[in-house]
């Protein structure tokens, strides 16, 4: 008996699972490595024992460094981390400090949204650059502020 073969044409189409299986596996990658970089300021904070502050999830969070020299440093994100968000990566001097501060504010109110600010300041730090962000935080339209500190 002799078998009949019939003639296949060759499949003109890509085959693009492989392809898929090397996206899903960069994405795993990426998803993992993405939380361990760590930008920000170091900032040496004081140690007091205090209560959290409360947060509404609802809210923007624009976090403001001090550094021990006295340099001005801001991060706006979703929640007080330093490591996330729009933020100078800069130093800036008080005057730009307090332009970008009002900016924020204000596009913010135009879209309806609320900020909450935090002020870090390291512990070398004298009261009056602490002062004189929260002077400058007043003039830029900002009614509440919450000092960030490291439980001892």
């Amino acid at each position: 008996m002799a078998r009949v073969r019939h003639k296949r044409k060759p499949v003109a189409e890509m085959n693009v699972v492989p392809y898929i299986d090397v996206m899903l596996v960069l994405l795993v990658i990426f998803m993992v490595t993405a939380p361990m970089l760590n930008q920000g300021v170091k900032v040496d904070l004081p140690k007091v024992s205090s209560e959290a502050l409360p947060q509404d999830n609802n809210s923007r969070v624009l976090t403001i460094s001090i550094k021990a020299d006295k340099s001005y440093y801001w991060n706006m994100g979703a929640e007080v981390d330093p490591d996330q968000g729009k933020s100078s990566e800069t130093a800036v001097d008080l005057d730009q400090l307090v332009n970008a501060a009002s900016g924020i504010m204000a596009e913010n109110s135009r879209q309806g949204k609320q900020v909450q600010v935090f002020v870090r300041g390291d512990k070398s730090v004298d009261y009056g650059s602490v002062m004189a962000v929260m002077g400058g935080l007043q003039k830029a339209g900002v009614g509440n502020v919450g000092l960030i500190t490291e439980a001892p």
